[in-house]
């Protein structure tokens, strides 16, 4: 009696064998998921994931499921291998959550095994739901790695959009560890690159393709992806190649990172010594006589424990700092009276511009808060939990109303984004107004020495290289860094390290393909990649007939 096989892999694919069953199955998906964080910062080990996708990619063949049975058990079948490969792709990128929940331990602390495992859970989701479509229209040939990548790019824009979104670790990143990788991003963005690495992370899949049907077809399909990789290398190299140093006359930057732990910021009684260790680092090297060393000066996101705006003698300290004709742009919490309404002042997380006579001159509020760290949602449902947000704040912060292009003296205008607003391609500057620069101020100190730092940084590059604008990000406890538009560091300032750094800004290019357009090349791409794979099925349709 023949038996039928259960999996849609053909019968000369290689197979997994015994890992394809069971929690076997399940555990190889966590593993290699897991694996492929390798491939994000402070590592970028980008190689791992020609191994990792390619297992991936079979664990998917012999899902258990017929390739005549019903719709929803392919779908289900992909669902869970894909849950599970992005389950550990995200506890491994992101495990380093889990040390803000240790800042204020006695409140938080019993919830962070749930974050940490949750959140990579709530997120995997949507790798199942990509890996579950894929399944529906998977095919015996190459073109299952193209549906494969339609599927996850689509599922992970998905991912940075709806619910507010949280972008973090797409997985264009993990393909891209240097600038010669990145320079594709400001053609196509990092929805685009991601729809790219998933192709190209896959391709070692069909070199072992030993089915006489399609091994000549898949090998071809190999090396157009091979090509691909050469070409996005070759793309690049030519760009840096005549990218040049050129930086913006009369233009002096000082950051200062101070790193001020979390527990000590909001101690109460800590007002002026956090003011003075700004003053006095931010004061290093100014000496009488000597030319000013900064015209900008630039501090962190919410720099002090108290409302700037409502104490005089921080402002006058400020001005007596700063050399004539000197600006401050400094992170500060800054309250507003509701008008008209019984209740307290909204409090918003701003940026706040200072000239030297210690007047701040212009302020924006962050528009995009981090869900459960600066606001509460569903907070009613979850205060009778007995969870806040993390910022201890009465109501937490409100949100901005709009992103800004912010003028300053005798210097371009600049895009204010504080903390993960610079994680949201797309959305860092305002569209009808292009600055010249990018201001981004965060506090990395809630995570320590860990993977999130880096990340962090490594976001920040590419919206450089997307946009073509310099980034300059100065962090309390991060990485400080000045970020050329070809996402070239400049100059940085490594995690945990008090430090003040001075440089030259950047010139910025001129707008790019991907400013310009957006997302419509990516999702010109999906079109394409749409036709050439509906053209393969009718062709596969045609030759069984």
């Amino acid at each position: 009696m023949a038996i039928r096989s259960n999996s849609l892999a053909a019968p000369g694919r290689p197979r997994i064998g015994l890992l394809a069953r069971g929690w076997r199955r399940i555990a190889a998906a966590i593993l290699a998921g897991a694996a492929s964080a390798l491939a994000l910062p402070p590592l970028g080990w980008f190689p791992v994931l020609w191994i990792t996708l390619p297992v991936f990619v079979l664990l998917l063949d012999d899902a258990p499921a017929r390739a005549d049975a019903a719709p929803l058990a392919r779908f289900r079948a992909g669902f869970a291998v894909g849950w599970s490969f992005g389950f550990g792709y995200f506890v491994g990128g992101l495990w380093w959550i889990g040390a803000a929940f240790l800042v204020d331990a006695a409140a938080f602390a019993w919830l962070m095994p749930a974050a940490v495992l949750a959140l990579p859970a709530g997120l995997a989701l949507f790798w199942g739901l990509g890996a579950g479509l894929a399944r529906l229209f998977w095919a015996p040939d190459w073109s299952r790695l193209v549906v494969l990548a339609m599927a996850l790019s689509l599922t992970e824009w998905l991912r940075g959009h709806i619910l507010t979104g949280f972008p973090w670790n797409a997985f264009g990143y993990a393909m891209m560890p240097s600038p010669v990788l990145m320079q594709i991003a400001s053609w196509i963005g990092i929805w685009g690159v991601t729809f790219f690495a998933f192709l190209i992370a896959a391709a070692p899949v069909l070199w072992f393709s030993r089915d006489p049907a399609y091994r000549f077809a898949d090998r071809c399909a190999f090396f157009a992806l091979a090509a691909l990789f050469l070409a996005i290398v070759g793309f690049g190299a030519a760009r840096l190649s005549t990218a040049d140093d050129a930086t913006v006359p009369n233009i002096r930057l000082r950051l200062v990172q101070p790193r001020i732990a979390q527990d000590e910021k909001w101690a109460s009684g800590r007002d002026d010594e956090i003011l003075g260790r700004y003053l006095s680092l931010s004061a290093t090297g100014m000496e009488d006589g000597k030319p000013a060393p900064f015209t900008h000066l630039i501090w962190p996101e919410t720099a002090f424990p108290f409302l700037l705006d409502q104490n005089p003698n921080a402002l006058a300290a400020i001005g007596a700092l700063l050399p004539e004709g000197s600006t401050l742009i400094t992170g500060a919490a800054r309250a507003e009276a509701v008008v008209g309404e019984e209740v307290e002042a909204r409090v918003f997380n701003s940026l706040q511009v200072i000239d030297s006579d210690g007047f701040i001159r212009q302020s924006y509020d962050k528009v995009h808060l981090v869900p459960f760290g600066e606001y509460l949602p569903l907070e009613a449902i979850f205060r009778r939990l007995g969870i806040s947000q993390m910022i201890a704040l009465p109501g937490g912060f409100a949100a901005g109303d709009r992103r800004l292009t912010l003028d300053l003296p005798d210097a371009p205008s600049f895009s204010p984004l504080i903390c993960y607003e610079i994680i949201f391609p797309g959305s860092v500057v305002d569209a009808e107004n292009r600055p010249g620069w990018i201001v981004n101020l965060t506090n990395d100190g809630w995570f320590g020495d860990t993977p999130g730092p880096w990340q962090h940084l490594q976001q920040s590059v590419v919206r450089a290289v997307e946009e073509g604008l310099p980034v300059v990000r100065a962090a309390n406890s991060g990485v400080s860094a000045i970020i050329d538009p070809y996402g070239r560091v400049r100059a940085q300032r490594g995690v945990e390290m008090v430090a003040v750094l001075d440089g030259a800004l950047p010139v910025a290019l001129r707008p790019t393909i991907y400013s310009k357009y957006r997302d419509s090349l990516y999702f010109a791409l999906m079109i394409l990649a749409l036709v050439v794979v509906s053209t393969r099925g009718f062709t596969r349709t045609k030759q069984r007939n």
